[in-house]
């Protein structure tokens, strides 16, 4: 069997894998949100309409998770080939999609309470920062091992190593303006996550310039 047909294999059960992770995490986002019970006086459409934060989480952690997925497989066609260091990371980079659900919920339970709003978002900022670190430090390491694809500009590649640090940098900051200022931090998780949803600079060769 040749190498090249080794390295594909490698790729597409990183791909597959990779794929059920992330269905998975999203599956969980909604099974996060409790049926409400109704006590009292309180209807039932009252009820659902006090879940709103649980709503708006699910929403905000679905469309970031969907994202990863959207452009997890353009990301991995950069990559020439694969070894087990570059699993591992990947992995790495999984759990902590995996892991998403969780501060989601607690977003989604604390949002509305003034005493524990402020430690809610920044959990979930926390949340937020950690897959793309992750994605983050799937891409250093296939630099450093040489795994990327031939050919592709240098601009190019100091343009998107530039751009995913800044991604985790932001997540930081948030977490940080979430001490003063919770809602900024979490208008700035929303914003970015909606520019992430853009379409992402296709790859540039070296080849291609002119």
């Amino acid at each position: 069997m040749s190498t090249d047909l080794d390295a594909h294999s490698s790729t597409h059960r990183l791909e597959a894998f990779s794929d059920g992770v992330f269905a998975i995490a999203i599956t969980l986002l909604i099974i996060e949100i409790g049926v409400p019970h109704v006590d009292g006086d309180v209807t039932l459409a009252r009820e659902i309409r006090d879940l709103w934060p649980s709503y708006f989480a699910y929403a905000l952690s679905f469309f970031t998770i969907g994202i990863y997925w959207a452009n997890h497989h353009s990301f991995t066609q950069m990559f020439k080939r694969t070894d087990h260091g570059f699993l591992m990371v990947n992995v790495i980079f999984l759990m902590a999609i995996a892991f998403l659900p969780f501060p989601t919920a607690v977003l989604g339970e604390y949002l509305k309470e003034g005493g524990q709003r402020q430690d809610a978002v920044t959990f979930y900022a926390f949340g937020l920062l950690l897959p793309a670190a992750g994605w983050l430090l799937v891409w250093l390491y296939a630099r450093a091992k040489d795994l990327m694809v031939e050919g592709l500009d240098p601009g190019y590649l100091r343009f998107t190593t530039l751009q995913y640090v800044m991604s985790s940098v932001i997540y930081v900051l948030a977490a940080l303006i979430s001490l003063v200022a919770p809602w900024v931090a979490l208008a700035g998780c929303t914003g970015l996550t909606f520019l992430y949803a853009l379409p992402p600079r296709r790859p540039v060769f070296v080849d291609q310039r002119t």
